[in-house]
């Protein structure tokens, strides 16, 4: 068994743990990183965003080829689909992205450990190398990035091959002729996006009123109803309570979710899409007495400091929303902290982007927000239909709402359902980053035409004078 010392170790090489070890080695620390996959990237880059965004975005191509290009005055024959290209080029991405940490991590100098680390006790680290053997830790500060693993369902046994997670729905041999998607947020109905356009019978069964309950109602409402003129079906307020294999089917057991009788629907595959946990198994937590709350995540001050002196954790092991990109700022945050810096993170202005087609885009507050808190604002609406440049381009599903505070005009909450949503938010990020007006988004000449304007006209109608509706 070897030693090593180090001033920082980070456990998890995910965005926030590779993203926190590369910014205090540019601050001059002497960094470990402790992975125990083959590859750097963590869910976000192994099995999550980055896989499933390079199917939806060639499955979106193959769907387009198929049944958008005509009104163009494109016209080609028969379209095929080969799933092994498409599966084959979504691994090259995945690898390319794996490499290219594993590259930032020699640029910068931070020591890659290949393995399962547990912690010892305050300053110290154990890990099971991947290669055999155990090597020891030290350092004066421990960061816990260890991320988040599917939640499972009672009676809902995931095996990856007819019940899968997003995991298993990213690696799919054929394309099944249907699927039950139970879940109704952001990874369902990503993933049932891409099989829906690919030719599979997709249902998407939510225990709630609506799909995606963290965003925008209105948005939410808009969004069921454009998916299901794409062919994807939804059942609401509805739960299912068991499943059983028959053969190379499914029969799955649903109820009312305010109860009544059951019923039974067969399918090919499940996709359990019911949220995330915090990965906190093994690590030795309970041991080394770090406290964790009622939901199992570990529980920080505004520092990321846990109650243990010199142990710390970010990302989706502690409160707040599980993206990639708040893990990303803790960690650059915490390492600017710990290295006598002001590091900080507007948790008001964090993004969520759905990426189906169209996209879902927000950030702040939503109205039912803002009405349960009794904040009076007002709000300004813009459809992409009187958007020039989405016209366009054949995109001109959706809107823009902004809502600004009734008496002072600053930018609550942005909510985006269209072509390009999670590229368009980010100039409600920085205004909002900025403490902005709307006023400021609408005196800021827009390029036209672009389906930025539709920013521009949003913010104008919160003043009650738009100019192109």
């Amino acid at each position: 068994m070897t030693e090593a010392s180090f001033d920082l170790i980070v456990i998890g090489g995910g965005p926030g743990g590779y993203v926190c070890a590369i910014r205090a080695a540019q601050l001059g620390m002497k960094v470990a990183c402790v992975e125990k996959r083959a590859g750097l990237g963590g869910t976000c880059v192994n099995v999550g965003c980055i896989p499933s965004k390079a199917l939806l975005h060639s499955s979106h191509l193959f769907e387009e080829t198929s049944h958008g290009l005509a009104q163009h005055g494109v016209k080609v024959g028969k379209v095929d689909l080969d799933l092994a290209a498409m599966m084959a080029r979504k691994d090259k991405v995945v690898g390319d992205n794996t490499r290219g940490v594993e590259f930032l991590f020699k640029k910068n100098k931070v020591e890659h450990i290949k393995g399962a680390g547990r912690i010892v006790a305050a300053g110290e680290v154990a890990v099971t190398l991947n290669g055999g053997g155990e090597q020891r830790l030290k350092a004066a500060h421990i960061v816990i990035a260890t991320g988040s693993d599917h939640m499972d369902l009672p009676g809902v046994v995931v095996d990856e091959k007819q019940i899968v997670s997003s995991t298993g729905a990213l690696t799919l041999p054929a394309v099944p002729k249907t699927m039950v998607v139970i879940g109704g947020g952001y990874i369902g109905l990503e993933m049932g996006s891409v099989w829906r356009r690919l030719g599979t019978e997709v249902t998407v069964v939510e225990f709630l009123d609506r799909i995606v309950p963290g965003m925008d109602g209105e948005v939410g409402k808009q969004l069921h109803r454009l998916l299901g003129r794409q062919g994807m079906k939804f059942r609401l307020e509805s739960k299912v309570t068991g499943a059983a294999k028959k053969g190379k089917r499914v029969a799955l057991s649903i109820e009312p979710a305010k109860g009544g009788a059951a019923e039974t629907i067969e399918t090919d595959i499940v996709l359990v899409a019911i949220g995330r946990r915090p990965h906190t198994a093994s690590l030795g937590l309970e041991a080394a007495g770090v406290e964790m709350d009622n939901r199992g995540r570990i529980r920080t001050d505004g520092h990321f400091r846990t109650n243990v002196p010199g142990i710390y954790a970010i990302g989706d092991v502690i409160a707040g929303p599980m993206l990639a990109h708040k893990a990303e700022d803790e960690g650059v945050a915490l390492a600017e902290i710990l290295a006598g810096q002001a590091g900080h993170v507007n948790y008001d202005a964090i993004p969520g982007v759905v990426y189906t087609w169209p996209e879902a885009a927000s950030v702040g507050k939503t109205e039912e927000e803002l009405k349960a808190a009794g904040i009076a604002y007002k709000a300004g609406k813009f459809p992409f239909t009187a958007n020039g440049r989405a016209r366009c381009n054949a995109d001109t599903d959706g809107f823009v709402k902004i809502l600004a505070d009734a008496a002072t005009d600053r930018v609550l909450g942005v909510h985006i359902l269209g072509p390009d949503a999670g590229t368009l938010i980010h100039e409600a990020v920085t205004v909002m980053e900025f403490g902005g007006s709307a006023e400021d988004i609408a005196r800021t000449c827009h390029a036209h035409p672009t389906l930025a304007e539709a920013l521009k006209e949003a913010a104008l109608a919160v003043a009650a004078r738009p100019i192109h509706i």
